[in-house]
């Protein structure tokens, strides 16, 4: 329906212009928003690394893009990839002193861009629903992607 289309065209909107203003402030800090979450992923984790599957599930990427960003992000000296001990096919990725310095830079800039562009201009309310809107959506997706696969 009309009603349809024009709300899955202001969240494409939404999504398009949200990223890329996110992405221009990450860029003035030297980081792209994919170098972002990848490092707020590690940064969360114990001891800053994840396994690269544990990784690439906790961000929904697939291998090869979480591979070949990886590859560019360890040549920066933002992370670093190893064998995992237990299982020699694994890896191990892991934040580096150098990378944990260019997030903890880049946060304030980030955190504030946020608050400005999307926590603020809403009411308490609005943002409850959009919470609760997006549990709903995320579910929704879980179930399908679960049943596809």
């Amino acid at each position: 329906s009309d009603d349809e289309q024009a709300t899955w065209q202001a969240y494409v909107r939404l999504r398009q212009r949200l990223d890329g203003a996110i992405s221009a402030g990450l860029a003035e800090d030297g980081l792209s928003l994919a170098d972002y979450e990848l490092m707020v992923a590690l940064s969360a984790a114990p001891n800053g690394c994840l396994r690269a599957k544990e990784l690439a599930t906790e961000v929904c990427w697939e291998k090869s893009r979480l591979s070949k960003h990886l590859a560019r992000m360890d040549a920066r000296g933002l992370v670093e990839r190893r064998p995992a001990e237990e299982d020699a096919r694994g890896i191990i990725v892991q934040l580096t002193p150098e990378g944990r310095v260019a997030l903890e830079r880049a946060a304030p800039n980030h955190v504030d861009l946020v608050r400005r562009v999307f926590i603020e201009p809403m009411t308490a309310d609005e943002a409850r629903v959009l919470r609760a809107l997006a549990d709903k959506v995320v579910a929704e997706v879980e179930q399908v992607t679960e049943l596809g696969a």
